[in-house]
């Protein structure tokens, strides 16, 4: 086969480059991006080798924006932004760090208590994040003041959420 790498497509220049990385047994994987250009199937293959060998105890470190799949396969992460690790620690630890937040499913809006904000939105429901002074039944009476309520609990932000978070109050620190 007499192909160059820089003509087989993207997820294949991906393949090349994990099998060249895996052909001597490393004792540590450091990858750049692995998923990047992967289709879903090619994904779960990827997925499934970096578990086996994080099962065999092999340290795996890869970067990625792909954040869902971060959460899915970590346990631990590190949030870097403009060259600066900005938070770091286990995945389900650092997702339950922070303001809490409750996700109402409610068609009411503008009934949100003082010491709360509104983060997020759709036509059935709403996410307000609550300073740790409020307490989730305040947030759950406002609600039901204002209308009905179907569904009512605590939101842990995911991955790519608290990453938004992270990046968006490390640029408003520097501001």
């Amino acid at each position: 086969m007499d192909d160059k790498l820089d003509d087989l497509s993207l997820g294949n220049q991906q393949r090349v480059q994990l099998a060249a990385s895996l052909i001597h047994d490393p004792d540590m994987l450091i990858l750049d991006e692995p998923f990047s250009g992967l289709d879903p199937v090619a994904v779960n293959v990827m997925s499934d080798m970096l578990r086996e060998r994080a099962a065999r105890g092999v340290p795996v470190i890869f970067s990625s924006h792909q954040l869902d799949l971060v959460q899915r396969l970590c346990d631990r992460v590190g949030i870097v932004t403009k060259g600066h690790m900005v938070a770091e620690g286990g995945v389900d630890k650092l997702r339950s760090q922070g303001p809490p937040r409750f996700e109402v499913a409610t068609p009411a809006r503008g009934w949100y208590p003082e010491g709360t904000e509104l983060v997020a939105e759709t036509p059935d429901a709403v996410v307000v994040q609550a300073d740790p002074s409020v307490d989730d039944q305040t947030i759950l009476q406002a609600a039901l003041a204002a209308g009905p309520v179907h569904s009512f609990g605590r939101k842990i932000p995911d991955l790519t959420e608290l990453f938004q978070d992270v990046v968006t109050s490390n640029q408003n620190e520097e501001a």
